[in-house]
């Protein structure tokens, strides 16, 4: 009687074992790997954002660096495991629906008069 409730707990224990590989190790690993992968794939050209969240355009490629175009003329070396995520780039029709929702372009200024009863506007 006593060896059956040992083999059940015996039992358990590799259940939660393989459990927890399933639900916390393997997906990690698959992620380890997307990024590995990823960063192993730039190319000058590219626009990606670091892990910091600084965005960058990459000129050259060095071994294990990369070397960002920050802005015109300001690069910046950085080590390939600092590349967060490559974007990709939007395409025209996404852009045209932001134009027509509204946006107002970078040069021009749109004033909003308020609606509705104020205390500044009541005449007394």
């Amino acid at each position: 009687m006593g060896g059956s409730s040992g083999y059940s707990s015996l039992i358990m224990i590799v259940l939660m074992v393989v459990v927890f590989y399933f639900l916390l190790i393997r997906p990690q690993r698959k992620r380890q790997q997307e990024q590995a992968q990823m960063q192993n794939s730039l190319a000058p050209g590219a626009r990606i954002m670091t892990t910091t969240g600084l965005f960058a355009t990459v000129t050259a490629i060095d071994g294990d660096d990369v070397i960002l175009e920050l802005a015109p003329g300001v690069e910046t070396r950085w080590v390939k495991a600092a590349i967060g995520r490559v974007l990709t780039p939007v395409d025209d029709t996404a852009s045209d629906d932001v134009e027509s929702a509204g946006v107002v372009e970078d040069n021009e200024v749109e004033t909003v008069q308020p609606k509705g009863d104020n205390q500044d506007s009541q005449q007394k």
